[in-house]
């Protein structure tokens, strides 16, 4: 082959090769468009139909919060008996209760914000049996008297729980 020949073909096949090379690229990059504006549509449908379910739980988590703060437990949770620690034990049934009938929602929020709830939960738990520690109280009632003056001097964690909540959801927006 003489080099006129080598040439020749040289000239046809650079071209064809970065043509077919261009082709390839914007068939590629528009394939990967089309595939991306696909997955966002599908994400954007999916987040249109999992705010309700989520809103719904950050709802859920309210009211456990408003339901385990102490004042409002200890009127509705009256003393059975008047040991102290089958008070004290009630209550955190309660709790306890409450918390496992909304322990699914956790799939719909932060993990710092469960976090955040549980350690309310916790919190609360905490101050109970701190209370019924305490030297001066011998039965259920002295029991709440001390849990109620105890809210009085701090806030109580589950509102902190809740300011906690209240400000993810509306960054939600």
């Amino acid at each position: 082959m003489d080099s006129t020949k080598i040439i020749e073909i040289l000239a046809y096949t650079i071209p064809s090769l970065i043509t077919g090379g261009v082709a390839y690229y914007l068939f590629n990059s528009y394939f990967k468009d089309q595939q991306n504006t696909r997955r966002w549509l599908l994400q954007k449908k999916a987040q249109k139909e999992a705010l309700p379910l989520r809103l719904q739980a950050y709802e859920r988590m309210v009211l456990f919060m408003e339901r385990i703060n102490p004042t409002k437990l200890l009127i509705r949770i009256s003393p059975i008996s008047n040991d102290k620690n089958d008070y004290e034990n009630l209550i955190i049934a309660q709790i306890e209760q409450e918390f496992e009938h909304n322990l699914t929602q956790q799939i719909y929020m932060s993990d710092e914000c469960w976090t955040i709830i549980v350690t309310a939960k916790n919190s609360t738990i905490q101050m109970i049996r701190k209370a019924n520690m305490s030297d001066c109280v011998d039965n259920a009632d002295t029991l709440r008297e001390v849990l109620l003056s105890d809210l009085m001097e701090k806030q109580s964690p589950s509102n902190a729980a809740l300011a906690y909540i209240k400000n993810e959801v509306s960054q939600m927006w």
